[in-house]
């Protein structure tokens, strides 16, 4: 029995979840997307057709309404294309860009569901392989919507917030 794959894209916009260690300048900041290369290399996906797709390469906290904008149009330009969509973001303001799409495109024709992480990935403690692979299921298998997926927790949009005090997110 042969079963269809699904076809997943993921949205990178940089934050903390994609930052990386430089040696010769000692530094921790957003370059290229390590998705592929530090999470989803190491999941085994044989029914997911999985695609990934960089916008940005910014810490959440330097993003402008233009980058939302962006992030909102790449959405709504590519989602026909695919069953599920993820968007990698930095936790700082991912509620507000979270917040932004569905006030804007409210009517995804596909799940979109946005994570990032408290630690970079290259971080041996890092909680963006859960998150990661959370929101590749929660894209396999929601309605159309958007969501943000963290912590073992979906929540839908637009109702969602960073809890600081205890780092992760909720929603009232």
């Amino acid at each position: 029995m042969s079963i269809e794959k699904k076809r997943i894209l993921a949205i990178t916009t940089g934050g903390t979840i994609e930052k990386s260690y430089c040696e010769s300048e000692g530094t921790i900041a957003n370059r290229e997307s390590i998705l592929q290369k530090k999470l989803v290399q190491r999941l085994r996906l044989p029914h997911t057709d999985f695609a990934v797709h960089e916008v940005m390469a910014k810490d959440s906290l330097q993003m402008t309404e233009e980058d939302r904008l962006k992030i909102s149009e790449e959405i709504s330009r590519l989602a026909s294309g695919y069953d599920g969509m993820i968007v990698l973001h930095g936790t700082d303001t991912m509620a507000d860009t979270l917040r932004f799409c569905y006030e804007r495109t409210a009517k995804t024709p596909i799940p979109v569901i946005f994570t990032g992480a408290m630690k970079p990935a290259e971080f041996e403690d890092s909680d963006a392989r859960q998150n990661v692979t959370e929101a590749l299921l929660a894209a396999q298998f929601l309605p159309p919507g958007y969501y943000l997926s963290f912590h073992s927790r979906i929540f839908p949009a637009p109702n969602v917030f960073k809890d600081r005090s205890r780092l992760t997110f909720d929603a009232n």
